[in-house]
């Protein structure tokens, strides 16, 4: 568009900042662009992000350091520990920025985390997969002789140092000083195994020292030596256990054991549910696929124990067929364990001066070795204590009815 020049009155273009004629100033009032000023203006960190703070009064390269939130007071006020490897800046926004890095792809500021803290997390984690309270007394016995590097960071763990567990460690065990037997450096060396493995899966350490050695010769035949098997009992203590069954509190146990192959676990797991007293029947079982759940059938020998142990389970109103009564259990914990069950055999062992080799699991032993020596058949024994069966015709095809077991297991006398 064309206007007038106010000076010399001719025709100029509107955009034209002087008229081309005359030179006059046709937009000398025109705004020019101004600076934008510069926004001084520090970004706002978001909640939990962290928080920066500013050195003053000194005279610091890198006055602000960045600081970030690892947890809450009870009072609900953030705690925060500086930031790493790197916590002071020189500008506001270079701190702002190593916090949002941080914040993208947190890590864990203390890696150095020391072997106790490692087995607590882990143990934390593993006992949940544990069926019974006596493996994971196992594993805390073993971890009872590891005192001497219970400080040290995970990440410095080296084989010497578990070997040095395993060699000269100590524990008090009722009031006395004792050093690891073969079998206890065998699970001190396997709770390492599998401690290192979690600590390579959550980056705690980057590799299994553990694994980098194997249980010395010497250790396994000493182990080898102190392990021994399982025994029957005699006709003679059979005999004996039977005179005493009414006298004796916990014989009546035994018994049902030597009679049916039930493990010590197995025994406090039967439940009421899987009595069945019509049909002479108890289901339980645990350990393996082939054990779990598995009925054996109620030999008449011990069916009027099993009827004594199931009235007076109604009257305690427990849901398991066997339970603790005797004074030295509290009336809040009648569970019937393992260790109850152990500690009550070798008290009647004992006192009635059974073989002192006699273990809590030569019950189920005795059922075995009897069942074999009347001749029952080999796959019925196999059903009734729960143990695989590798014939593929026998384990998939044939199926077994229990009135069968029945009269199998009536051949022990």
């Amino acid at each position: 568009m064309l206007i007038k020049c106010p000076e010399c009155d001719l025709q100029v273009s509107d955009k034209a900042l002087a008229c081309p004629h005359c030179g006059y100033p046709m937009k000398a009032n025109s705004d020019k662009k101004k600076p934008r000023k510069k926004n001084n203006k520090r970004k706002r960190l978001p909640n939990g992000f962290g928080q920066i703070s500013e050195i003053k009064n000194r005279n610091l390269r890198k006055p602000f350091r960045a600081m970030i939130t690892v947890g809450k007071t009870e009072k609900g006020r953030p705690i925060c520990k500086p930031l790493k490897p790197e916590s002071y800046f020189p500008t506001y926004n270079d701190a702002y920025s190593a916090l949002v890095e941080y914040n993208k792809n947190p890590y864990d500021l203390e890696p150095s985390i020391t072997v106790k803290e490692l087995y607590e997390r882990w143990s934390k984690a593993y006992f949940k997969t544990l069926k019974s309270n006596s493996s994971i007394r196992t594993i805390t016995s073993a971890w009872s002789y590891c005192s001497s590097i219970y400080n040290m960071r995970a990440s410095d763990l080296r084989a010497r140092h578990i070997k040095g567990c395993m060699d000269n460690g100590t524990a008090i065990i009722k009031g006395k000083e004792q050093h690891p037997t073969a079998g206890t450096k065998a699970r001190i060396k396997s709770m390492f195994n599998l401690m290192l493995d979690y600590a390579l899966e959550y980056e705690i350490a980057d590799k299994n020292y553990a694994r980098t050695f194997h249980v010395s010769d010497e250790i396994i035949k000493e182990n080898e030596n102190t392990k021994r098997g399982h025994i029957p009992f005699t006709e003679r203590e059979i005999s004996l256990l039977w005179e005493q069954v009414d006298n004796i509190p916990y014989v009546d146990v035994i018994l049902i054991q030597c009679y049916s192959g039930w493990r010590p676990q197995e025994l406090g797991l039967l439940k009421m549910e899987n009595i069945n007293l019509e049909k002479q029947t108890f289901t339980g079982g645990m350990k393996t696929e082939a054990g779990t759940n598995r009925t054996v059938p109620i030999h008449s020998k011990i069916r009027h124990l099993v009827e004594r142990k199931y009235k007076e389970a109604i009257e305690l109103k427990s849901e398991y067929l066997i339970n603790c009564t005797d004074a030295s259990t509290h009336r809040s914990s009648i569970k019937f364990t393992y260790d109850k069950y152990q500690k009550r055999f070798n008290k009647i062992r004992d006192q009635l001066k059974l073989n002192s080799l006699h273990r809590a699991h030569d019950g189920r032993m005795h059922f075995i070795t009897t069942a074999k020596k009347y001749g029952v058949d080999e796959y019925a024994i196999k059903y009734m204590v729960g143990h695989s069966i590798s014939d593929i015709t026998e384990k998939v095809y044939t199926k077994r009815e229990i009135d069968w077991l029945k009269s199998e297991i009536e051949k022990i006398k």
